[in-house]
């Protein structure tokens, strides 16, 4: 399955409680929160390009799926980690102690990110 494409995020749960506990400032977290965000996906084989604007902020992250990559994280910082594919339509990885897993079916686009027992959703549809 082929991920490129457009996505807007629809909805998203539990958005502060999980941005609180990865330290951002309440004052980030009041400007995210009712931002749609876009992600932007190009694949080429196991290589990934996503480009995901919220607002004025843009993070750019590239990966090839079972290689090692450094990532820039939802509060700037850049991690290394490695992204691998489960079956043929999701993205799992593990950045610091949060596990992000993508799932895409059909035009929807579904990442968990899950950091103890908080799990933050977000749900982003192709446009």
């Amino acid at each position: 399955m082929n991920f490129t494409g457009k996505y807007q995020l629809q909805h998203q749960d539990n958005f502060e409680p999980f941005m609180k506990a990865i330290g951002l400032s309440d004052d980030l977290i009041q400007k995210g929160k009712d931002i749609k965000s876009v992600s932007e996906i190009v694949q080429n084989g196991k290589h990934f390009k996503l480009t995901i604007t919220t607002g004025s902020k843009v993070i750019q992250n590239e990966f090839t799926l079972g290689e090692e990559c450094e990532l820039e994280s939802m509060t700037g910082e850049k991690i290394k980690t490695v992204v691998n594919m489960e079956g043929d339509n999701k993205l799992v990885t593990t950045i610091k102690n949060v596990k992000s897993v993508t799932e895409l079916n059909g035009d929807t686009i579904t990442n968990t990110m899950t950091l103890g027992d908080i799990v933050f959703k977000r749900v982003s549809k192709r446009i």
